[in-house]
């Protein structure tokens, strides 16, 4: 299984120390050429490698920290992204009317046409996002929302590996609102940060 980051901000450079801290190794990229933020990824170790957005998108698990708007231009980088799992792990400030409605994880996978899309990983913040999960004697959690169950499943079996606490919420159209940041109106669980404890 490979594994890739596409955005390398605030919330990409946490989701990577998440990965390095686990020994798990995964590609790193943004548009712009590697070399321009490899000293970057170098410094959060040697597991994290940096590429252009055109190598990155063959993983098979592909995380998304982009700005949301950016979303589309990421989404061109393949013709089709049948086979890919798509974790969405932006927010967006456009409010629901904008969006025809629909939570924004459901505007991304039109654009994802063919990729199954597990929401997750947005809903801390990337001062959050970006400590050791483990924490007051139990595991940081990390909320996942997706119309498919086999691949949230399989994303929450990465965050276990993370050493996140993962909980499913649902579907997109369920759970996905729960973890939903748009406008001024936010989902019930955004920005919340939760321990779970295991027994």
């Amino acid at each position: 299984m490979s594994y890739a980051i596409i955005g390398f901000g605030k919330i990409g450079q946490a989701l990577a120390k998440a990965f390095a801290r686990s020994g798990i190794e995964v590609s790193v990229a943004t548009t712009r050429d590697p070399a321009s933020f490899a000293s970057h990824t170098a410094a959060i170790g040697p597991t994290i490698i940096p590429q252009t957005l055109a190598e990155a998108v063959k993983a098979d698990i592909i995380f998304l920290a982009v700005r949301f708007e950016s979303h589309p231009e990421v989404a061109r980088a393949l013709p089709g992204w049948k086979g890919k799992t798509v974790v969405d792990a932006m927010n967006t400030q456009a409010p629901l009317d904008e969006l025809n409605g629909l939570p924004s994880s459901a505007v991304v996978a039109k654009a994802f046409s063919g990729a199954k899309l597990v929401k997750g990983f947005n809903h801390l913040v990337a001062a959050v996002l970006d400590q050791d999960p483990s924490a007051h004697g139990g595991r940081r959690v990390v909320f996942l929302a997706s119309d498919d169950d086999r691949a949230a499943a399989e994303i929450g079996a990465l965050a276990e590996k993370l050493g996140f606490a993962p909980i499913k919420l649902g579907g997109l159209s369920e759970g996905g609102l729960l973890v939903h940041a748009r406008g001024n109106s936010w989902g019930q669980l955004i920005f919340k940060d939760l321990i779970k404890f295991d027994r």
